[in-house]
């Protein structure tokens, strides 16, 4: 049986790790806190790095292997900081036929990022999800929290290239 031996030393000293501890104290640091202890993470600093992730493998005292293959697993969890911005595109099978594709590719096109990427000036992350629940407007994407239905290519991007401007 392994015993705790105190609190582990931080990767840093941003208030944030507090937050992270925290969680996994509150679960008895066991295992069984790792995808509660991820999302304290995620929510807290935005993404999962390298450090983060042996932070928590560290304070639960399970193999690296094990936190990196559930932050890999789930598609909540990102391994990359998010853009400014967040365009989700559903590929369920409705928006699959009425023109996901097409929306994919013009965003791949006016601004160089495929689904799961992030453009380098971080402005923009591209996401997919398999379904949005809003089949009625395929085909569908989310832009910054809000729906975009029955939208074209053209108008998707326009609509994220007023949102970036609108940031400047």
């Amino acid at each position: 049986m392994q015993t705790y031996l105190g609190p582990l030393e931080a990767p840093s000293g941003d208030r944030r790790w507090k937050i992270v501890e925290a969680t996994a104290r509150r679960h008895g640091r066991e295992p069984h806190a790792l995808i509660e202890t991820l999302h304290t993470v995620q929510e807290s600093f935005g993404y999962l790095d390298e450090t983060a992730l042996r932070y928590v493998a560290a304070v639960l005292r399970v193999p690296l292997s094990r936190v990196y293959g559930a932050a890999t697993f789930y598609h909540f969890f990102t391994l990359k900081p998010k853009g400014r911005h967040t365009c989700v595109v559903c590929t369920g099978t409705a928006c699959y036929i009425k023109g996901a594709p097409a929306l994919l590719g013009a965003i791949e096109k006016a601004h160089g990022v495929k689904p799961g990427e992030t453009t380098p000036d971080n402005e923009l992350s591209v996401l997919t999800a398999r379904c949005l629940g809003s089949c009625g407007l395929a085909p569908a994407a989310v832009l910054d929290g809000a729906v975009l239905g029955k939208i074209s290519p053209a108008d998707l991007v326009a609509r994220i290239e007023k949102e970036i401007r609108h940031d400047h």
